[in-house]
């Protein structure tokens, strides 16, 4: 297990952040090695189109696509929506990126940022 903490450009609404993060966490993905992810993400809208394979005309479509070729380049990727109850870990590393400077990534240990979030996510399984 892994997680990243990045402070990212500004974003106008839900779906951009969700999708840039998505991107992040591919590129991240790749670059440690992995060929295994799973993506659960709240916002329904940003989950469905990449799941889709139609092309997407919007602003975004250029990032959907890239997301869709990166994820091809995986031995297994799967993406779902979670309730944003279900989700808190998430939350907690953006809340954490935006007091950071740099990206932090975690790599097969506790997440300091994120950890009661972590534990009460479990208690979901």
């Amino acid at each position: 297990m892994a997680a990243l903490s990045a402070k990212g450009a500004t974003v106008v609404d839900s779906e951009e952040a969700e999708v840039l993060a998505c991107q992040k966490a591919l590129e991240f993905t790749v670059d440690a090695s992995f060929s295994n992810l799973i993506i659960e993400g709240d916002n329904v809208t940003v989950m469905q189109t990449i799941s889709s394979t139609q092309p997407n005309l919007s602003q975004l479509g250029l990032v959907y696509e890239n997301i869709r070729c990166i994820a091809a380049g995986l031995r297994y990727v799967s993406f779902s929506c979670v309730r944003c109850s279900a989700n808190s870990v998430a939350h907690s590393l953006a809340r954490y990126a935006s007091q950071i400077d740099n990206e932090i990534v975690w790599m097969e240990e506790s997440l300091p940022p994120a950890f009661e979030a972590l534990y009460l996510d479990s208690s979901f399984f």
